[in-house]
């Protein structure tokens, strides 16, 4: 593909390219605009979700506040708990009852000795109720309205119970509970004239994970689909594992799987009643209202690429024309030696280009002479390099130290001293290339310094602190050496104290940063300026090799650019300090 692109004419890229680009940043144009939109209708829907769930709250509370009503106004009533007042009692449950017949299924007045009075004393009578114990003795353990959790009632069906004991004006002793158990399958269907839609639903979860809200049967299957139902009971309900995880969701905006398609659940706070109201609605509901868009947008395209098509193609005829002219000319051109030339005439764009040629191609044979001269010199500095590595009078010195550490019978300095002179060595001759990597480079100048130890005992302390990402930095090989190597000979050496080298390496703004500094003798301004005109000297004999700090700044700037190499700044009897800026090239 890439041969056949490279084959094809001026005329057929430029033609390719304009009509692709552009159509390319139409449909970017296209789909980010279809992806708005999206989200409009999809922040619209969740806005209007929440603001249902708001209300539904407000419904509930309101619900909560009628069902204390009534309980409360049964707790003025304490005589109708007395011996005697039982057919009392019922007459005004029943009245109660039929006033709120919308919202309550089924009312009790349970005495302290066990009798039960109830609007449908009837029913109660024989098919009895065995939650009013449990509820009796949970609700005198409070105090207040008790709100229970969902339980099946024989005369109510699923329900959930309000309580509140009752006592004997101006005494503390409980003559008995109000219950009020409340139609739950009235109170979803009201609910979900809100929300129970082909794509959304909802459910109520207490904090103690049961279910509250009832499934209608008689409801349409595409409104209960969407989520998870146990059909093997009846009424069905809800997984036991879809409702834990429900339970775990954050108040707000979450996703989570239903039963076949993946929901966007909106979960409120805690209401009064202590539950919480999670709506669900389907996901690809957010899609299904922007397909008039999609189609618009389809219509809208297929005009918009015929328009380009022409216009592209008569865009690259004009264009490219008077360019082909030139191009025609150019390839005339064989000779990089004789500096090639073409004939201006025209004062357009194309007349700029071919002044622009002219001045392209002075430039490279400029370029072409200099990179010879480049690669002349550095060809001569690593030939230098490699015939001055090893010093004789180094090695000559080193081992005149074993010698003299043997006679001694220092043994363990003696096998210390032989052990860094070979790891010196085989850093110096085992790598061929001319790269290492920074922790290579410390480890051949610990090994270094350890040798120079040995010859000049304490004269000095080398202390070396890198950062952790520098270790794996590729720079060439000796360039700490050597400037290490200056400071010990020159700086400190000479004195009749302890000095101290101290070198640091950080990595910052993607550059490699090493600083070396001592406090040796220092070097004063005339010192200072003659240091890179060292490579007109004569290295000493006695080094380790004849790589001077003139050579590692040629080096540098050789293999990186003008703007990388060395800087140094002393001060006599104070030190001095040399920074290394080099790029960062991570192994």
């Amino acid at each position: 593909m890439n041969h056949w692109m490279k084959s094809r004419s001026m005329v057929f890229k430029h033609f390719l390219f304009l009509f692709a680009g552009t159509l390319v940043l139409f449909g970017l144009l296209a789909w980010n605009n279809l992806q708005e939109a999206e989200q409009l209708f999809r922040k619209q829907v969740l806005s209007d979700a929440t603001v249902i769930i708001d209300r539904t709250n407000l419904y509930l509370d309101a619900y909560l506040d009628n069902v204390q009503n009534i309980l409360l106004l049964l707790s003025t009533r304490d005589d109708l708990l007395d011996q005697g007042m039982e057919e009392e009692a019922v007459k005004v449950l029943r009245k109660y009852a039929e006033k709120n017949s919308t919202l309550y299924k089924t009312l009790y007045l349970v005495r302290a000795d066990g009798k039960v009075m109830s609007n449908t004393q009837v029913y109660l009578d024989i098919i009895g109720n065995p939650n009013l114990a449990k509820l009796y003795e949970m609700s005198t353990a409070n105090y207040g309205v008790m709100i229970s959790e969902p339980y099946h009632s024989p005369l109510s069906g699923k329900t959930v119970a309000f309580v509140l004991p009752i006592s004997a004006i101006g005494e503390d002793t409980i003559k008995g509970i109000a219950v009020v158990e409340i139609d739950l399958i009235r109170l979803t269907d009201l609910l979900s004239q809100f929300m129970n839609t082909r794509n959304q639903t909802f459910a109520i979860i207490t904090n103690k994970s049961n279910i509250v809200n009832t499934l209608d049967t008689s409801w349409p299957l595409d409104y209960y689909k969407l989520l998870p139902y146990n059909t093997r009971v009846y009424p069905p309900e809800l997984n036991e594992d879809f409702v834990d995880r429900i339970q775990e969701l954050p108040v707000g905006i979450t996703e989570i799987e239903g039963a076949k398609s993946k929901l966007v659940a909106v979960k409120s706070g805690m209401n009064k009643l202590g539950w919480y109201f999670i709506a669900f609605i389907e996901d690809s509901y957010f899609y299904q209202n922007i397909l008039i868009l999609y189609n618009n947008y389809k219509t809208a395209a297929v005009v918009w690429v015929l328009i380009l098509l022409i216009s592209s193609y008569m865009m690259s005829r004009y264009i490219t024309y008077p360019v082909r002219t030139l191009v025609a000319k150019m390839d005339r051109v064989y000779d990089m030696e004789v500096l090639p030339s073409i004939s201006v005439t025209r004062e357009d764009e194309i007349g700029k280009l071919a002044r622009s040629y002219n001045a392209m191609m002075e430039r490279i044979h400029h370029l072409l002479l200099e990179t010879k001269e480049m690669e002349k010199r550095k060809n001569q500095y690593e030939l230098k390099m490699l015939q001055s590595q090893i010093a004789p009078h180094f090695l000559y010195n080193t081992l005149a130290c074993i010698s003299s550490l043997a006679k001694q019978q220092k043994i363990e300095a003696v096998r210390e001293t032989i052990r860094a002179l070979v790891g010196l060595l085989s850093f110096s001759f085992d790598k061929s290339g001319e790269f290492v990597t920074l922790e290579e480079e410390i480890e051949g100048l610990r090994m270094y310094a350890y040798i120079q130890k040995v010859r000049y005992g304490e004269k000095f302390v080398m202390t070396i602190d890198a950062e952790p990402e520098t270790l794996h930095c590729q720079i060439l090989k000796l360039t700490l050496q050597p400037l290490v190597e200056n400071a010990i000979f020159h700086g400190l050496a000479p004195q009749k104290v302890q000095g101290h080298i101290r070198i640091h390496a950080i990595v910052r703004r993607e550059r490699l940063c090493i600083v070396i500094r001592d406090d040796g003798l220092g070097m004063n301004p005339e010192q200072l300026s003659s240091v890179f005109s060292e490579r007109h000297r004569t290295p000493s004999k006695h080094r380790f090799t004849g790589i001077g700090i003139m050579n590692v700044q040629e080096r540098i700037r050789l293999h990186f650019g003008e703007e990388f190499g060395l800087r140094i700044a002393s001060i006599p009897e104070v030190g001095t300090l040399i920074r290394i800026k080099l790029p960062y090239i991570s192994k």
